[in-house]
């Protein structure tokens, strides 16, 4: 898999305006940090002055200048540790903000993509993205207004005191530091690569994870426990071979670093010995340049330490801009207006859809639904049904053609008032891992308990729900895995009622149902499908007899029309007939 370059310029741009929205604690951070560091310049200037006081003055005589040089030097410690607790209060409220920004606008954008984006991507590694986009702020941020922003700060400050009271020590420091800096970019652009591999890596683990997860039922019945182990295992080996050389080159330069900090310290001792020799430097000067040395080597390490930190999250956060930044495949126009149903009229207009090029599902398909016309799709799988269900609620574009709904093509109008004027049961209906009552409700959030009770009691769902101590309250597990298929498809049943929408949708809704409950939701969507349009597929045909009208399917195209007793009529190529008798009286033989 070829490595995707870093969107470093456009991951800070992004944090950026992310954190401009928030000025007052934006402000707050960046001059609480100018006061820290003028502390830690300031501190060390009334250190060295206390040292020469002390230096030069008879033992057991306390000047009074030497008392003012430490209270000035205490007080100045005291301003800093004060503008440290700003510092850290602002940081704090800072991120939080931020974080639920990001977090909010990554899941909006995350969630807006297509249902051909869900399916072609592991559920795991797409969670993992949104949370990691959030995270990676925060390191950002902390490495920047904590390390690189002080570091920087502190330097121009010790270069310009040094360079006032020795051009050579200034101009030394200056020198060493822009040396120790360049070898440190040089170096960690160069381990870039081996992260971006690494966070890679990570991504396929946690994804090969996650899909595990999902499927547990089918790793169980179907002994894939040491194939999975073994898939796993290969993730994780490749996982710990990124991880590693990442990690060694990082060790290696903490010790190019390390190398390059002696030789600084040591060069500018040395320049000041020279000068001190000369009268021109005091003892004071010895401590205010070991202090500036020890504190600036450290904050340069401390880059170095953060370099590591800042290319992951970058790498990190570049995974979901590739998704921030993706065209959505299914997008509103410009100035799209909601959706106006005023008789619930389906027309598809000469479609022709492929989900791949060149491999056509529906060619050149036409048909037009009436008003509060009840019409069932029906033909061998493949031949185009669910296609029809999904193109209608614009969970895929059309190649050529339209659909429209009262004469309003679907791409011309948002795509919430599309699906919102549109109650949708489909076959394998996937629960939130929420309560009864909450999956229930999605239907129309608004609906009270009392509305929700009646749309499950409608649906038949109130035989199993009072089974349950928690009734409504019962939480149904992850997709609905608590539930039976029947019963989740009589929850999304009464959700569909609740919706009330004008036009419905039944893909297979009986599909998951014992004969039993099946007799009980024939009546329930008896009452469902009064007064709408309805667009139902189903393979047993006895669920749509009383349909108004039935088409048959057939390699895209339809190729019977009519009711059912009509369809059971026609005596050529009856594709409908067919299927009626292998339901009704058993195989045919031929």
């Amino acid at each position: 898999m070829a490595e995707k370059k870093p969107q470093t310029r456009a991951v800070f741009t992004a944090y950026a305006k992310a954190a401009w929205k928030h000025p007052w604690f934006l402000s707050a951070t960046v001059l609480s940090t100018l006061g820290i560091e003028a502390a830690s310049l300031i501190g060390p200037l009334y250190l060295r002055q206390f040292i020469d006081i002390l230096s030069s003055s008879p033992r057991g005589v306390i000047p009074t200048a030497l008392l003012v040089a430490l209270a000035a030097f205490l007080i100045t410690r005291l301003i800093g540790r004060s503008f440290n607790y700003t510092l850290d209060m602002a940081a704090i409220r800072m991120e939080g903000q931020v974080m639920r920004d990001l977090y909010n606008g990554a899941f909006g954008k995350l969630i807006d993509h297509s249902q051909e984006f869900f399916i072609s991507n592991f559920t795991g590694a797409l969670t993992r993205r949104v949370a990691r986009y959030a995270i990676s702020f925060q390191q950002i941020f902390e490495s920047v207004i904590y390390t690189f922003l002080p570091t920087t700060i502190f330097i121009l400050g010790a270069v310009g005191i040094l360079a006032a009271r020795n051009l050579a020590l200034g101009a030394g420091l200056l020198v060493g530091t822009i040396i120790f800096i360049t070898a440190q970019i040089i170096y960690t652009r160069r381990l870039h690569p081996l992260r971006l591999a690494a966070t890679a890596a990570d991504t396929e683990m946690t994804g090969t994870l996650s899909d595990a997860v999902t499927n547990h039922a089918a790793i169980t019945t179907f002994s894939g426990h040491g194939t999975e182990r073994e898939s796993f295992g290969e993730k994780v080996t490749a996982w710990r071979d990124a991880a590693l050389r990442s990690w060694v080159a990082q060790d290696r330069l903490s010790a190019i670093q390390g190398f390059i900090t002696i030789v600084i310290q040591a060069g500018l001792l040395s320049i000041a010995i020279i000068f001190w020799q000369r009268g021109m430097l005091t003892v004071g000067d010895f401590v205010l340049l070991q202090t500036y040395i020890v504190t600036l080597i450290n904050n340069i390490w401390n880059i170095g330490q953060n370099m590591r930190r800042l290319y992951d999250a970058v790498s990190d956060a570049s995974e979901m801009l590739d998704i921030i930044d993706r065209p959505l495949d299914i997008a509103d126009k410009p100035g799209a207006q909601p959706l106006v149903v005023r008789e619930g009229a389906v027309r598809f207009d000469h479609v022709r859809f492929a989900y791949k090029e060149g491999q056509d599902v529906l060619a050149d398909f036409d048909l037009t639904i009436a008003p509060r016309e009840k019409v069932a799709f029906v033909g061998p799988s493949g031949a185009g049904k669910s296609t029809i269900t999904k193109l209608l609620l614009r969970l895929y574009d059309v190649s050529n053609g339209a659909v429209a709904i009262d004469e309003q093509d679907i791409r011309e109008v948002t795509q919430e008032s599309v699906r919102r004027a549109i109650a949708f049961v489909p076959q394998d209906p996937a629960l939130f891992h929420r309560t009864l009552r909450e999956n229930i409700r999605y239907g129309r959030p608004d609906a009270t308990d009392e509305e929700v009770t009646e749309a499950a009691r409608q649906a038949h769902c109130l035989e199993f729900i009072e089974r349950y101590p928690n009734g409504f309250g019962t939480l149904v597990g992850e997709r609905g895995v608590k539930l039976s298929g029947g019963e989740r498809q009589r929850v999304a049943i009464a959700r569909a009622i609740l919706k009330d929408a004008p036009i419905l949708v039944l893909d297979e809704a009986t599909s998951s149902l014992d004969s039993e409950s099946e007799a009980l939701i024939q009546d329930a969507l008896k009452k469902l499908m009064e007064g709408k349009t309805v667009v139902a597929i189903a393979h047993r045909l006895s669920t749509i007899m009383h349909m108004d009208r039935i088409i048959v399917m057939e390699d895209g195209k339809a190729v019977l029309s009519g009711t059912h007793e009509e369809l059971l009529a026609q005596e050529v190529n009856n594709l409908y007939k067919k299927l009626w008798e292998i339901q009704a009286g058993g195989f045919i033989t031929t």
